[in-house]
């Protein structure tokens, strides 16, 4: 028996026990990759071949590093991440069964991270926060618009959420007044434990690229122990507020040493197809049957399924590569 016929074999008989249990239904989601054209439903197809039954769809704005303006909705951007594109993509998706949350992100300084924005005067935040205010309400009335039942208030921006509580509670009430659904924030791995304002939302959103293992190729009991700090921290804030954790983002790269650093998008290191399918199952293993756990969004899935992945990619998708299937296998496990 080869190596993929003898994890495929393992994977089903650890499935085949789990579909004895009443785990109910997850969050199996993607985060849908925005395109610079229109997009239509046969394009939706095949992410629901591989049972998905949520997609992430990201509008963005723009912005600089130590800079007040944020822009987003302008004529220059993509069609899949502004408006238009967000409610065509989403109406697709539900026409297809799948819902959606719309999960707001920004750009600044073409690619600098996220976490790090930070303004040194308080009239600077000020005017930045008018914008950011518009650019999420804006998608919290796309999101009540086709009632969607989830939506995203940020992503990844720490040195913005955590020293200025008291914006973050006042804009989770203004969308309240708009938006009926459940709402959720994306935070960082390394900072999900100090958000202030986790108790005024519905999930505790993480998007879980957090170090694991320090080997080439781990395997999945390995991956499994690397989480097992992890989870009990999670666990216990899930406990604490009463709410669950939703992975607003994860996945692994199909790279050597996918498992040390997963954040990291921009090394060169060879393909492994190996290490993300094993970091793939060992992860599935570990939190789908938690009653504490939500689901998660795959990063990331593109439109375009025949034109991107393949065993020769050594980026995050999974498409086209081994990992796939366990993907299929797991979320249609995990569903109602």
């Amino acid at each position: 028996m080869d190596k993929f016929t003898w994890r495929s074999y393992t994977s089903f008989i650890f499935l085949l026990l789990l579909s004895t249990l009443a785990v109910g239904q997850k969050i199996n989601g993607v985060s849908w990759v925005g395109t610079g054209q229109k997009v239509g439903p046969e394009l939706f197809t095949h992410i629901e071949d591989i049972n998905t039954n949520y997609v992430a769809l990201m509008p963005f704005g723009y912005g600089s590093m130590g800079s007040q303006n944020l822009k987003h909705g302008s004529s220059w951007q993509w069609w899949g991440e502004k408006e238009e594109g967000i409610r065509e993509c989403a109406s697709i998706a539900k026409q297809k069964d799948i819902q959606a949350m719309i999960k707001p992100q920004i750009w600044f300084d073409w690619g600098k991270y996220t976490g790090h924005f930070q303004l040194k005067e308080e009239s600077e935040w000020v005017e930045f926060e008018k914008s950011y205010s518009d650019f999420i309400l804006t998608y919290a009335r796309v999101s009540e618009d086709l009632n969607l039942p989830v939506f995203c208030i940020g992503t990844e921006l720490t040195e913005f959420a955590v020293p200025r509580e008291d914006y973050w509670r006042t804009l989770i009430k203004d969308v309240r007044q708009i938006y009926k659904g459940k709402l959720t924030y994306a935070a960082n791995w390394d900072s999900y434990l100090r958000i202030p304002f986790w108790d005024d939302l519905d999930m505790i959103g993480v998007d879980a690229y957090f170090p694991l293992s320090e080997s080439k190729t781990p395997s999945v009991k390995e991956i499994q122990n690397g989480w097992k700090n992890h989870v009990q921290e999670m666990r216990t804030l899930s406990k604490r507020f009463g709410k669950q954790i939703l992975f607003t983002e994860w996945g692994f790269r199909s790279i050597d040493y996918c498992g040390k650093e997963p954040w990291d998008y921009q090394k060169q290191n060879p393909v492994n197809l190996d290490a993300q399918s094993n970091a793939f199952e060992a992860t599935f293993r570990t939190f789908w049957s938690e009653d504490w756990f939500a689901g998660g969004f795959v990063w990331k899935w593109f439109p375009n399924d025949s034109k991107v992945g393949g065993e020769s990619n050594n980026q995050f998708t999974p498409q086209n590569k081994p990992a796939e299937s366990i993907i299929s296998e797991w979320f249609n496990a995990f569903t109602e």
